[in-house]
């Protein structure tokens, strides 16, 4: 590497010479950025999908949460490799054109969008429904709407407003995990409430075994549980906004294996040993029916709030992402130059409200069909997560390649066992995709991608052609 080279990197800009700062301001504080990271591991799955998991395959779920969660973190630790060469708030998208050309970070941005936009128009709506248990007479789509205007411009105040609302979201469902637990262990140590007569860690294996539904069922729930964790890349959007970027990214990343040790793995193993997995109901969140047996009164009103926050906060911060990632491709002209633009606020204004507003068509989508039409678009979610984190494992790999071979600078923040911790994680993701195929419902999600592909491919064509001396094909700057 030349001096020049080194001194880009320190700079934070990497061997490309990008500026880190790409016309946004750094106003994400460390504290923000940690509950931001903590919040992308928490969502409405745990708190009520988790109960269909373990109605479906017992103590064996917590397995799988544990093994789901250690490729995850071989997922984020190459992320963190990558950001801390070059921090950029295109991240995955940025990274996928800089390794592998600029079909990849065309499709990389662009399906990452879809992925946020779409679990926004689910998740807004979900936001609706919560609102209505306490008032039922407002119609859904309506406080659907409301929800989604106030993040919107809460998103185009500043930086720093998305940063508080996320932390004091985070900071909710991180206060239910830790009262579950605490009440939990209480109940398993202490013996109080009528749960403590039967509550037992015995229960992790008395009740039909670990796995009462066999490997293979257990296997098929891995599907669902990777993508309970979708969201939990979105600390890599922060880069181009955070305070310190390097050291906050770091600690952030770093502290992953300890949340989804607290907040997975140690709350399905309170979960299971307060009462026997036969116990709990579909549909039906956990920590309620745990909840209302100690005797708390407005257990369901609570969760409900909490679970309302969790849905407000996937929103939230699906505003955020998608507004970055879609000026991110204005800039690389992948997208209508207009999204490129920020206002006067250093805030991406234009990609903000393009994305918002299609968010609010499928708050529309979901009032005239709430059933098929919302499978069709969230299965586009899914499998973008999926392809997401194989893009960042794989340019992790190309990434290490260019270090070996002098072209790149090291990073100091290496991820463990790579290469082989890669492959490994890429063979747990394609893992996954086999196993959707082998179900009906799921499988559909993969033929909505193939669709989509074809999308993506199509307008690449219509792009390069459409762009002069092949613009397309520049380098990522932004």
């Amino acid at each position: 590497m030349t001096s020049t080279q080194v001194e880009q990197y320190e700079s934070g800009g990497g061997a490309t010479g990008t500026a880190p700062e790409e016309g946004y301001k750094r106003g994400l504080s460390a504290r923000q950025v940690q509950m931001i990271a903590i919040g992308g591991a928490i969502g409405t799955g745990l708190f009520y999908g988790s109960s269909t998991g373990i109605a479906a395959i017992g103590p064996s779920l917590i397995a799988c949460y544990a093994g789901a969660g250690i490729v995850i973190f071989f997922i984020m630790r190459a992320l963190g490799e990558l950001l801390t060469y070059r921090p950029t708030s295109g991240s995955f998208a940025d990274y996928a054109r800089e390794f592998f050309g600029p079909f990849a970070g065309f499709a990389t941005g662009w399906s990452y969008w879809a992925l946020w936009v779409t679990a926004c128009m689910s998740e807004v709506t979900v936001a609706g429904a919560y609102i209505n248990f306490w008032w039922p007479s407002v119609p859904v789509w309506s406080t659907a709407a409301a929800a989604l205007v106030v993040l919107f411009v809460a998103n185009l105040v500043s930086v720093k407003i998305f940063g508080e609302l996320e932390f004091w979201f985070s900071t909710i469902k991180v206060t239910a995990i830790i009262a579950m637990i605490v009440i939990g262990v209480g109940i398993l140590t202490f013996g109080f409430s009528s749960a403590g007569d039967t509550a037992s860690v015995t229960h992790l294996w008395a009740d039909g075994g670990f796995a009462p539904s066999g490997a293979w069922q257990a296997m098929l729930a891995m599907q669902g549980v990777i993508f309970a964790y979708l969201g939990v890349e979105l600390v890599g959007i922060t880069a181009g906004e955070a305070e310190n970027p390097k050291q906050t990214l770091r600690k952030a990343i770093n502290t992953l294996p300890v949340r989804i040790g607290v907040f997975y793995v140690g709350t399905l193993i309170v979960l299971l040993s307060v009462f026997s997995w036969t116990r709990y109901t579909p549909g039906v969140s956990p920590f309620v029916q745990v909840f209302v047996q100690v005797g708390i009164p407005g257990a369901a009103g609570i969760m409900n709030f909490v679970v309302l926050t969790a849905a407000l906060s996937s929103c939230n911060s699906g505003i955020y992402s998608t507004g970055r990632m879609l000026r991110g491709l204005a800039v690389n002209g992948e997208a209508p130059k207009a999204v490129a633009k920020l206002s006067d606020r250093q805030l991406p204004l234009p990609a903000l409200a393009m994305s918002t507003l299609v968010m609010g068509i499928g708050v529309i989508v979901n009032v005239v069909s709430p059933g098929k039409a919302f499978v069709y678009i969230t299965s586009v979610a899914t499998c973008a997560g999926l392809w997401t984190w194989i893009m960042i494992l794989a340019a992790h790999l190309r990434y290490r390649a260019r270090v070996r071979a002098g072209l790149l600078p090291a990073s100091d923040f290496r991820m463990p066992g790579a290469p082989v911790t890669n492959w490994i994680a890429i063979a747990a993701l394609l893992s996954v995709v086999v196993l959707m195929a082998t179900d009906a419902d799921t499988r559909l999600g993969l033929y909505v991608w193939l669709v989509w592909s074809a999308v993506l491919c199509t307008g690449y064509l219509v792009l390069r052609r459409r762009t002069p001396g092949d613009a397309a094909a520049a380098p990522a700057r932004g």
